[in-house]
């Protein structure tokens, strides 16, 4: 006897009984494994797609970028050792589509947004990227589909760029179609906490959306938290960000002041970090870099100033971190001075230029206005970084010093190192400035 197996709908759901009720339960239907479209493979999109195909997920990815297509191709990317091992399998199997073509995402069942969303040169947030990605993702949605934000922006966005449109095509929300924002939560280099082990916040424009995007994101975390709707989980990112920016604030303000009394913040910060309550570790540094903490409360600073609200602890606690950078270059001047030596012709080595331990990644480095605040000074500067052979500042490039160990300059900057870095090295060189507050204070260096 011949089976007759009718048409789906596009969600999933039988139009008819897709099989003779009688022989059912002889031939049972086998439901299609899940696709998912990362609309962007960067530092968040590819480890998200990574984690989705380990979890059975079939996954789209779409890059407009053709070098960084051809880059994760040939695993020539900035990876932990965890995701390098998954992109290797991966590519070996045939669960991963690479594209260029935005339409890609129409066959997929869900579709998340993970592309930059940077400020520009006022740190006024340049929504370009997010923009188009999201006019492709509303043009290219069809019935059934999940559509989740996960890129950080202001208040109100995953309405403005995702739910009007929508509806202006006329796929109803939360009928049609089911949208949500879901805050990334990946920190790259971070070893200890792979996004599997991260909690995720979801919130949905409905009820149904809510559900359908939990499922998704679930997919990967190890629970979601849901909240009552995609402003407040935008606003969930934001506050994260803006908590980290002036407890970092607090933490260099605080290690200027150690250092005025002749105190180690460092041990300090150990002291403090021992009771058990009321406290969160966050050290000193450089500055701060990455996408997150130099970008993101600007979205929220711009936004109140539209409105014309002010929020004067963020607003102050960005400034102290911009200046932060400065400050590093004003000290390295002040001990060059204490032997003599003015910044002009002297040089100089900044010893680490990634905005982090263990990673390539550079944008928003402190690093890079260093080394132009330097230059602009008359220093001779170079860098070396075990992850970073060639930066590029203001046009130029620079190529990194393979073996700084063998030479001698006037001042080492010390502004990223790995824990497991040796450092013995400085002991020999006449002037070491730390500006990470973490070298061993037997190497004699000066602290930031």
């Amino acid at each position: 006897m011949a089976v007759q197996v009718r048409p789906f709908a596009p969600d999933g759901v039988p139009v008819e009984a897709s099989v003779d009720s009688l022989l059912a339960p002889l031939f049972p239907v086998i439901a299609p494994r899940p696709k998912v479209a990362i609309l962007g493979l960067g530092y968040v999109g590819l480890p998200t797609a990574l984690a989705l195909l380990e979890a059975g997920t079939d996954v789209i990815g779409v890059d407009v970028s053709a070098e960084r297509l051809a880059s994760i191709r040939a695993r020539q990317v900035d990876l932990s050792p965890l995701d390098q091992a998954r992109l290797a399998r991966q590519l070996r199997g045939r669960r991963l589509l690479l594209s260029r073509r935005p339409a890609a995402i129409a066959a997929a069942d869900a579709v998340i947004v993970a592309v930059p969303t940077p400020v520009d040169d006022h740190l006024v947030p340049d929504l370009e990227i997010l923009e188009a990605a999201c006019r492709s993702v509303v043009a290219e949605a069809r019935p059934g589909q999940t559509l989740i934000l996960t890129s950080t922006s202001y208040v109100g966005c995953t309405r403005d760029l995702l739910v009007r449109p929508l509806e202006e095509r006329g796929l109803r929300v939360g009928v049609d179609v089911f949208v949500a924002f879901s805050p990334e939560r990946i920190d790259p280099g971070n070893r200890d906490f792979p996004q599997e082990r991260v909690p995720r916040v979801v919130g949905g424009v409905t009820a149904e959306c809510l559900r359908r995007a939990t499922q998704v994101v679930g997919t990967v975390a190890p629970f979601t938290h849901p909240v009552s709707s995609p402003e407040v989980a935008e606003l969930t990112k934001l506050h994260e960000n803006i908590f980290r920016a002036v407890n970092i604030a607090l933490a260099n303000e605080m290690a200027d002041v150690a250092r005025s009394m002749d105190v180690d913040i460092t041990e300090v910060i150990d002291a403090a970090a021992t009771k058990p309550y009321g406290f969160m570790r966050f050290s000193p540094g450089p500055g701060v870099g990455g996408h997150c903490i130099p970008c993101d409360p600007h979205y929220l600073l711009w936004q109140l100033r539209r409105e014309r609200l002010e929020a004067p602890l963020v607003e102050r606690a960005m400034s102290a971190i911009a200046s932060r950078p400065g400050r590093v270059v004003e000290r390295a001047g002040e001990v060059l001075a204490a032997r003599r030596q003015t910044l002009r012709g002297a040089r100089v080595l900044v010893l680490g230029v990634a905005y982090k331990p263990h990673v390539e990644d550079v944008r928003e480095s402190p690093a890079v206005e260093i080394i132009r605040r330097l230059d602009d000074a008359g220093a001779e500067v170079s860098f070396a970084d075990p992850l970073v052979s060639r930066l590029r500042i203001d046009g130029r490039d620079l190529c990194a010093d393979p073996a700084p160990e063998q030479h001698v300059f006037d001042l080492v900057i010390v502004h990223t190192v790995a824990a497991s870095a040796s450092l013995g090295w400085l002991a020999d060189q006449p002037a070491v400035l730390d500006a990470s507050f973490a070298v061993p204070r037997s190497l004699g260096a000066e602290t930031l």
